[in-house]
């Protein structure tokens, strides 16, 4: 399954902040330095689902801040469901 992003590095506090568009929007305490913000943005999704971060893969927009995040072990409406208390 793969989801799209917005990722807000540079936040004052991580975590998933709802949705945006057709984008779920995660905002990072780390700056878009040296791939620190893509590592959070897995870490924040990772715990969200519940998954290892193993099972997440930015597969698009690894320099902007409009991702692909392909996610291996999870249908659509696994993750929608575990995103739902997010306001996703």
């Amino acid at each position: 399954m793969k989801l799209l992003l917005k990722v807000v590095p540079g936040a004052t506090r991580s975590g998933i902040a709802g949705r945006l568009g057709d984008r779920v929007k995660v905002k990072v305490t780390e700056q878009a330095e040296s791939g620190r913000a893509n590592a959070a943005v897995i870490a924040v999704l990772a715990a969200a689902l519940g998954i290892p971060r193993s099972g997440l893969k930015i597969v698009a927009g690894g320099k902007s801040p409009l991702k692909v995040v392909e996610i291996a072990s999870m249908s659509e409406d696994e993750v929608l469901a575990r995103l739902a208390d997010y306001g996703v």
